[in-house]
């Protein structure tokens, strides 16, 4: 468990399924996280269930999907996640959706992100993190490049919403970079 001011990440808890049903099926929080990738949602609780057991058996070391929590009504509001993580070079993607929309906008997200880079650059000793989204998604643009990461390409039109396509935006962020700008693991 690893705990900031407004929320706390933790492991996935059974009584945590509702939760991430309704997520999964709310056409805004799929348009936002993904750009509407039917991929995402909408899905059935049974395949929400088969993604729970699959993620259950993660090796931490590898890979893993956490809860983050409100800290004020301990209610689930969203799930960070760290993947393709090699030990070898000190490098793995990681992903973040807050799920209620209630908590959009007020830090929740930000601190969520910075709470799961400094485990993975503290304790799991990385060197790198990556992560992406698509152009249209601004808040998350503002809060990546906020969280010290640099934009490092496009994959041009790589994503459809609706009619229109849209680039796949990666940023990188390199364990100095973070220390650089006071973060601490």
């Amino acid at each position: 468990m690893i705990e900031g001011e407004l929320v706390r990440l933790r492991a996935l808890r059974a009584d945590d399924l509702d939760a991430h049903v309704r997520w999964r099926n709310d056409p805004e929080v799929v348009h936002w996280a993904t750009g509407g990738d039917p991929l995402f949602g909408p899905v059935t609780r049974e395949a929400v269930a088969h993604f729970y057991e699959s993620r259950l058996r993660d090796d931490p070391r590898v890979q893993a999907t956490l809860t983050v929590e409100d800290l004020a009504d301990g209610r689930a509001i969203g799930m960070v996640d760290y993947r393709d993580l090699d030990p070898f070079t000190g490098c793995a993607t990681v992903g973040i959706t807050i799920g209620e929309r209630d908590h959009w906008g007020g830090g929740y997200g930000s601190e969520a992100l910075h709470l799961l880079l400094g485990h993975l650059f503290g304790p799991l000793r990385l060197h790198r993190v990556e992560l992406d989204t698509w152009s249209g998604n601004e808040r998350a643009l503002r809060a990546f490049r906020a969280a010290g990461f640099i934009e490092e390409g496009r994959r041009r039109e790589s994503v459809r919403v609706g009619d229109e396509w849209h680039d796949r935006v990666l940023f990188g962020l390199l364990k100095q970079e973070w220390t650089a700008h006071g973060k601490r693991p």
